[in-house]
């Protein structure tokens, strides 16, 4: 198969998932929508690790050929490089590295890299903390030059190149000199998302979240860490309200919260362009 023939494979977008927040998901759904529209496959299944649809009884129920299975993960972690192609059985008996094609029966399979390790991840970034600013414009849009933009990851002890991916993109970013500052902040490792306002030198502050959900993380935990009060929080999310004003003054900053990368329209193109690396593969190992 080559990368101009995709109509005749199943484009599986993989989300990690969970069943502690609904809300988790819905990046998952909306990209797969929107890939469904443009009909460019025979067709487009959502799945997920920790949630129904679960990968392990969607993949057995598709009658394609030639499967893609793109991980809608930000970065090449534990769970998206470890676990689940192990589990999928990309990972050969006495090789430590996995496999990126499996033959199942009349089945192909290829394992993609997950979309937040993707080139165009840049231009998300830009275009996600762009959005959020000319959208609340208070009392204008701030000039970029005098504005700090911080990309917030998780950070976990459990895989180094978790955060290799939020660094990268803030280094990338960094260089293009449109912002006076471009920093990785992270929940569980240092630098800490909760340091923003005292190390950001410039008073217009943008935080985008490097996630791909709106989930605990994204909705909770990041607005208490940027100075919102606890209780204000959980009263909001109680009510169904965003859980930061934008933007909103904290420690003589002026703060721009944008939503979860996940969400953004520009993410169904960076799932498509890891789908036709995987269709490259495929057509090479056919070859």
């Amino acid at each position: 198969m080559s990368p101009d023939q995709l109509p005749q494979a199943t484009l599986v977008v993989l989300g990690h998932g969970t069943t502690l927040n609904e809300d988790s998901a819905t990046p998952v759904f909306q990209q797969c929508a929107e890939l469904r529209r443009r009909k460019l496959f025979s067709a487009v299944r959502e799945a997920f690790w920790k949630q129904d649809p679960m990968i392990l009884e969607v993949l057995p129920s598709i009658p394609a050929t030639d499967i893609l299975i793109v991980p809608f993960f930000i970065s090449e972690g534990y769970f998206s490089e470890n676990v689940i192609p192990e589990a999928l059985g990309f990972r050969q008996e006495g090789r430590s590295e996995y496999i990126r094609i499996l033959r199942r029966g009349t089945q192909v399979l290829a394992y993609c890299r997950p979309v937040g390790t993707h080139e165009s991840m840049t231009a998300v970034l830009l275009n996600h903390a762009r959005q959020i600013v000319e959208k609340f414009p208070f009392p204008r849009v701030p000039p970029w030059k005098e504005t700090t933009l911080f990309i917030a990851g998780h950070g976990t002890g459990q895989n180094e190149d978790s955060r290799k991916t939020i660094e990268h993109q803030a280094e990338l970013i960094r260089a293009s000199k449109l912002y006076a500052e471009v920093r990785a902040v992270f929940l569980e490792e240092e630098p800490f998302i909760k340091d923003c306002c005292r190390t950001a030198s410039t008073k217009n502050v943008i935080v985008v979240p490097f996630f791909i959900s709106d989930g605990l993380h994204a909705r909770e935990d990041i607005p208490v860490l940027l100075g919102e009060p606890q209780a204000a929080v959980k009263q909001r999310l109680e009510r169904g309200q965003p859980t930061w004003r934008n933007p909103t003054e904290k420690a003589g900053k002026l703060i721009w919260y944008a939503p979860s990368v996940g969400t953004d329209p520009k993410m169904a193109d960076v799932i498509l362009e890891r789908a036709r690396e995987g269709a490259r593969w495929l057509n090479e190992f056919s070859h």
